[in-house]
């Protein structure tokens, strides 16, 4: 199904707003990329809908731009944290449906979320968690948390689940785990809510979605040939 196409304002066009602002317009959709900084600006200018040097501090200037007149807002601002937050009370008082703020600390998230951004990200720390996982459990591919407790994992199927088919691996029951897809390898598509008969194949990944403490001795498991035993 074709995406519908929706339209973004993205302040602050360092590595991580540069990021965004490419892969929004990758997607089609409309992007406005306001930075003061003239390099950065030129470099997007021919990727996106409008590329503009601006203070997006200035209220009046946003408004001479138009911007109310896009759906969603993007804060990726950098070190300057009273010019991010700044921005944030700006943009939500020119009634945006939706503002993504990077924040550079905990203290700064939580001033972002209680001035109403609606989704506060710290990439840094955000990557550092990725990472860690990804040292510690060999097997997990990526990894979002979604709570304190809670995160999604994207898994490789080890020798020991091959061939089994999910009834038989019962995931749920022994880890308290659940199973919210099976990526094929070979035919690279995806079965999402498999059900219990879906066999596991050789390149599969599994979507996995329980609590960190139980993802993390699923993959302790994983890695012991003793765990063959237990799903055989």
């Amino acid at each position: 199904m074709k995406q519908a196409k929706r339209s973004f304002l993205v302040i602050g066009l360092g590595r991580f707003g540069e990021s965004i602002t490419k892969t929004l317009a990758s997607f089609g959709h409309e992007v406005m990329a306001i930075d003061k900084d003239e390099t950065k600006v030129n470099k997007l200018a021919d990727l996106v809908t409008q590329a503009v040097q601006a203070d997006a501090t200035d209220e009046d200037v946003l408004k001479e731009l138009g911007v109310s007149n896009l759906d969603e807002a993007v804060v990726a601002i950098g070190d300057d944290i009273q010019a991010s937050i700044l921005t944030t009370l700006i943009l939500k008082d020119l009634g945006f449906k939706r503002i993504v703020a990077k924040a550079t600390n905990d203290y700064h998230g939580r001033v972002l979320e209680k001035i109403g951004a609606d989704v506060v990200i710290q990439p840094e720390k955000d990557m550092g968690v990725r990472v860690a996982h990804s040292i510690l459990f060999g097997n997990f591919i990526d990894l979002i948390e979604l709570s304190p407790d809670y995160s999604l994992v994207e898994v490789s199927a080890s020798q020991a689940m091959k061939g089994k088919s999910l009834k038989e691996l019962n995931l749920r029951a022994i880890y308290g785990c659940t199973v919210l897809a099976i990526k094929s390898k070979d035919e690279e598509k995806v079965n999402i809510s498999p059900s219990a008969d879906d066999v596991v194949k050789d390149g599969d990944v599994l979507v996995l979605v329980g609590t960190n403490r139980d993802l993390g001795m699923l993959e302790k498991e994983l890695l012991d040939e003793s765990h063959a035993r237990k799903i055989r």
